[in-house]
Order: C-alpha cells, then sequence, then structure tokens
C-alpha cells in the first residue's frame, strides 16, 4: 500500500512550527492569577482537570470520526489499502504470539511481546517513506513488518546465534536497542546529518513511557530542538513501565513533555490504526519541510507482559486488561471494514490461512537456525590480536573439551 508523502524540504524555520499543532486536546489545567498578573497553573486545580483529548479517528466500535486537522491525511485511503493495515495487524500478532510460544518451549532465550500495540507500530510504520530511517527498541516488530525486515530475522538475537540478523542499511531499520532510550539520541544525531546533507527525508525513533524518563531522551529532545532536526519521536504509551504505571512516572501527560523544549506534542489514540497513521504523517511531513522535530504519544496498552521473564499478575488487575480489550486494535479496524463493506468472509479467511502458513515458517525457520560459533567471541576483540585474549580462548577451548571427555562424545 502506498502512504508516502509528496512534502517537499523547504527553509529551515523555526522549531516551533506552525500554530495550533500541540495536539488536538491540550490537557489545560486550572489557572490561578499571581501578585504580577500573571497566569500560573496550581497543583489542586490541575489535579481536577479532565484528561486531555486524543486524536481519534476510529472508534472502539469501529464508527469513522471526523477531524478536521488529520483527516487530510487518510483522505484518500482505499478499501484496499485498509484492508493492507488489517492484514499488517492480523499478521504482526500471529507472528508475536508465536515467538511467545517459541520462548516458552525453549527456542528462544527471551521475548518481548507487542500484543496490543499493533495499531501504533502499523500505524506509524506505515507513514514512513522508503528513504526515511528508522530507529526501533526491542519492540517495533510491528514496524519492522512495515519496513520489510523478515520477521525471522527478529528471533536470532533472542535465541542468541546473532546480534541482529538484518542490514539495517537494506531497510532504513536499525537494529534492536535494548539500552533504554539511547536510541533516541542515535536518532536525532543522524537526523541532524541528514539535514546537513540536504536530504528530503526524515526519522522516527521509537520509545516507550518508562524511557521517556530516561536522561537520553531529554538531551535527545534538547539537540533535536535546538538544532531544528528532522525527527519524530514516537512514544509508545503502553501504561506500564515493567511494573511502574505511568502517573508514577509522570506529573502531566507524557505529550505535553515537548513543550518545555520548545516543539510540538500530540496525544493519539495508540489503538486507532487510521489515527496513528494520519498523525505520524503530518509529524513526518512537517520533519521534511524543515519545521523540527515533534513529539507523538501512542496511548495504547500492553496487553501482555513486559517480556516473556515477567508475571504481570503481580501488579495489576484483570479488571485493567479487560478494558483495554474493549479496545482492542484488531476488532474496531475489522468492524469499521465489516460495516463499510470493505472485507468479506473470504478475506478473512484467506487471511486465517496466510496466518497460518506465517506461523509456521517462522517456527521451522528458528529450530533450523545453526548454533553459532563458539570461539566467534573471541574475534575481532583486538585488532592485531591479544595475549590475554589468546589465553582466555585456550582456557575455554579447554573447558570445551571437558564436556566432551566426560560425555564420550
Amino acid at each position: 500500500m502506498s502512504v508516502e508523502s509528496s512534502a517537499a524540504r523547504k527553509p529551515r524555520r523555526s522549531a516551533a512550527g506552525k500554530a495550533g499543532t500541540t495536539g488536538s486536546g491540550t490537557g489545560t489545567a486550572g489557572e490561578a492569577t499571581g501578585a504580577t498578573g500573571t497566569k500560573r497553573t496550581t497543583r489542586s486545580t490541575a489535579k481536577k482537570s479532565a484528561e486531555p483529548e486524543l486524536v481519534q479517528l476510529l472508534t472502539p466500535e469501529g464508527k469513522r470520526v471526523k477531524n478536521a486537522e488529520y483527516d487530510a491525511y487518510v483522505a484518500g485511503i482505499t478499501p484496499d489499502e485498509l484492508r493492507g493495515l488489517y492484514r499488517d495487524m492480523v499478521l504482526t500478532r500471529r507472528f508475536d504470539a508465536e515467538a511467545t510460544a517459541l520462548q516458552r518451549q525453549g527456542e528462544l532465550g527471551l521475548w518481548a511481546s507487542l500484543l496490543g500495540q499493533e495499531a501504533a507500530q502499523i500505524g506509524s510504520g506505515r507513514a514512513t517513506r522508503e528513504d526515511d530511517y528508522v530507529f526501533p527498541t526491542y519492540r517495533e516488530h510491528g514496524v519492522a513488518w512495515c519496513r520489510g525486515v523478515d520477521p525471522t530475522n527478529l528471533l536470532g538475537m533472542f535465541r542468541g546465534v546473532n546480534n541482529g540478523g538484518w542490514d539495517p542499511n537494506g531497510n532504513n531499520f536499525h537494529l534492536y536497542t535494548i539500552v533504554i532510550g539511547s536510541q533516541t539520541l542515535h536518532a536525532t544525531g543522524y537526523a541532524m546529518g541528514i539535514a546537513k546533507d540536504g536530504a528530503d527525508s526524515a526519522v522516527i525513533a521509537y520509545f516507550g513511557d518508562g524511557a521517556s524518563s530516561q536522561g537520553d531522551v531529554a538531551e535527545a529532545f534538547t539537540f533535536s530542538a535546538v538544532y531544528n532536526a528532522p525527527v519524530v519521536f514516537f512514544c509508545q504509551n503502553n501504561q506500564w513501565a515493567i511494573s511502574e504505571p505511568t502517573e508514577k512516572q509522570s506529573r502531566v501527560p507524557l505529550y505535553q513533555r515537548a513543550q518545555g523544549f520548545g516543539f510540538p506534542g500530540v496525544r493519539v489514540d495508540g489503538n486507532d490504526v487510521l489515527a496513528c497513521l494520519a498523525v505520524t504523517k503530518w509529524a513526518l511531513e512537517r520533519a521534511r519541510s524543515g519545521e523540527g522535530p515533534t513529539l507523538i504519544e501512542a496511548f495504547t496498552y500492553r496487553m501482555g507482559a513486559h517480556t516473556t521473564s515477567d508475571d504481570p499478575t503481580r501488579y495489576r488487575g484483570d479488571d485493567e486488561r479487560l478494558a483495554w480489550e474493549a479496545k482492542d486494535p484488531i476488532l474496531r479496524l475489522r468492524r469499521f471494514l465489516e460495516t463499510a463493506g470493505h472485507a468479506d468472509d473470504t478475506f478473512f479467511a484467506e487471511l486465517e490461512t496466510e496466518s497460518e502458513a506465517l506461523g509456521k515458517r517462522v517456527r521451522e525457520a528458528v529450530r533450523a537456525m545453526p548454533d553459532p560459533d563458539r570461539f566467534a567471541i573471541f574475534e575481532n576483540a583486538y585488532a592485531d590480536g591479544h595475549a590475554l585474549v589468546d589465553e582466555e580462548r585456550a582456557q575455554f577451548a579447554a573447558y570445551q573439551a571437558s564436556f566432551a571427555d566426560e560425555g564420550g562424545h
């Protein structure tokens, strides 16, 4: 499906950008007049203020709603492209479920599930152009799918057979980043570079609500604002930083943090694939046209565990999950497709068959992955070799040989 932007790069302007781009709802807190006559926000009235509105184009019931600011970015979407978005989400969820099962079966060491975040990833991923560059965390399996990365390549690192199974420059999709928040600095530096090169492209950096509390993210915000870098910060607020809820990390909605750095922030319904597509297209076009960075907060929910080593039942209740299940991103788009007559039973049946075939392919590919060379860790540590590394290699070889001696093979 084609969701490319045709915006051309313009001379770079102030990072503040155009007026009215700070989100569909400002979440305005209460104000009080001080001795100088200026207005200030008070803590008591701020607590009473309503939760800020979020950009939404599809309700949980699958009803299309109008939005004057963002409708234009999805106005030309075709039924075939809508079915494509649905297919992306279904296949991404199927891949994710298979990876979780493989970890439980001992085939993977760890897995970070994206369950519930499919709309945020597919919508934003499909908003990118081929020449844009993506910096993910370790959960952006849906974005990887949109960038053309083979799902089986994502699993090598989690199986321990490689450090990332794809060439980042082949799909303009960087390797997964485990260190929390550091990829936002990488993205900002890359964006500053392409701006100096005069390239008509943009950068998008993904991170979670927990990473928004990291100093690296604040530094990335500072540099991107000062240098007016063409970067979009896409925060998937899935409500939990492992076991820490968002309200214990921030006194204000996350998207409002952008105001302190001098660029726009917007909160979008992260379970609405159309809204995520529209808002990300807007932000990327803004970056390409020289208006600087944008922060998008995709308000969504992590339906599963933080990773397969986590037990979410220890810190959150079933009632919370059930409430979010009613907002399921795949179900809401299916309802819209069925109501609008854009998809029939044949389409859904064929997609189910394709989904099962993907699961089978992933399962077989993982089990066929060869073990890495056990001695590769000692290579390339030093360009010209090192006596200590040679000693360690010999000790490790002796250790490995002891198993053969004891086991008789």
